[in-house]
């Protein structure tokens, strides 16, 4: 697939490429507001959702199609250009209609290939720049297969948004960035532009900065950023949204690196290092919880905690494995020699409340 420019009149190809607003429409008062106070800093697109999908029926789902009346009038009042999140055939048509200048399709909607054929199908003969927010998890196929299906329409100034995965683990991130995995997209297709949204990986404002330098870092074209004239007031979404001016100060202190960087730069290899620490301390969680209901079990049914002849086999089984995949196998049972020891003693710990517990009870 070769794409064209996703830039719209009058913007320049200087990184970063920045689309910012409300993650909602919520007032006439408020768009405007916030869409001057952005003009203001130089900003030229403006985002904010008009249709909000909610992962549960009764919160706030957006204003609807009155608030892209209100977009533009900002847009007559600043010279901004509009975008909005579309995921059906009657958003596409109402975002058409009131001359809406860029469309993106959310995560949800990206992981469902009936709704993104519904919008390319839409889409046929309109030229319009489009981004696809990477889906919900982390499925690289997926995410290639939305960008076909509006390439197949005719839909060739297409983009990608970088919004992170969902997990159920308790991280530092409301969604994992996994970079690698848009690393591999750009490695695959090197003229596909793709965009940042530090908000939605972070879901707090304090994360912002840090996420949006490191997509800098690994050659991103641009950011998406959840920007609020009122952030604490907002109706959905207030802790990762942003102040206009919030927004210049990072803005002004991202650093553009000189040299172009790449996968072999060490600066991007090393955040990959960072990334991949992070997911393998989430997995030892991820085991040290299994071994604690291993432990209750044990506990339940009056069975010893160590059970030496499963221990060998893991040691033997493992550092085979280990060597195949090009590592030494006295370097991967050290590894699972530390393992197992934390995996007894938190089977211990267990032990030892059960008998508090029981002393407490006589």
């Amino acid at each position: 697939m070769e794409f064209e420019s996703i830039l719209l009149p009058g913007i320049d190809a200087k990184r970063p490429l920045v689309i910012a607003g409300p993650c909602s429409a919520e007032t006439e008062e408020q768009v405007m507001t916030t869409a001057k106070q952005l003009a203001a800093t130089g900003v030229k697109i403006f985002r904010a959702g008009v249709w909000k999908p909610r992962t549960k029926p009764g919160g706030f789902e957006g204003i609807g199609s009155s608030a892209l009346k209100w977009m533009k009038e900002a847009e007559k009042e600043t010279g901004m250009y509009m975008s909005t999140e579309v995921a059906t055939e009657k958003h596409v048509y109402e975002a058409l209609k009131y001359g809406i200048d860029l469309l993106w399709i959310g995560a949800r909607t990206a992981a469902n290939p009936f709704a993104v054929q519904e919008i390319a199908d839409t889409l046929k003969g309109v030229d319009i720049p489009v981004l696809i927010k990477n889906p919900v998890n982390p499925d690289l196929e997926l995410w290639i297969g939305a960008l076909e299906r509006l390439y197949n329409a005719g839909i060739k100034k297409l983009g990608v948004i970088h919004r992170g995965f969902s997990t159920t683990d308790k991280t530092v991130y409301r969604n994992l960035p996994q970079w690698h995995i848009p690393i591999e997209l750009k490695r695959r297709f090197p003229t596909l532009p793709i965009l940042c949204d530090p908000s939605h990986i972070g879901g707090s404002r304090d994360l912002i900065f840090k996420l949006s330098q490191q997509a800098m870092d690994l050659n991103y074209t641009g950011l998406i950023v959840e920007t609020h004239c009122s952030p604490d007031d907002a109706w959905s979404d207030k802790a990762q949204q942003i102040t206009p001016a919030a927004l210049k100060d990072i803005l002004d202190r991202i650093v553009i690196r000189d040299t172009v960087q790449t996968t072999e730069d060490l600066s991007v290899l090393r955040e990959q290092i960072d990334e991949l620490d992070n997911e393998l301390l989430q997995l030892l969680a991820k085991r040290m919880r299994v071994s604690r209901e291993i432990g209750q079990y044990k506990l339940e049914h009056d069975m010893p905690i160590l059970q030496t002849q499963r221990y060998d086999q893991i040691l033997t089984d493992r550092a085979y494995q280990g060597e195949r995949m090009e590592m030494s196998g006295d370097f991967v049972k050290k590894i699972l020699e530390a393992i197992h020891s934390e995996s007894v003693r938190q089977q211990m710990l267990i032990m030892e409340r059960e008998k508090k517990g029981n002393k407490s009870a006589e």
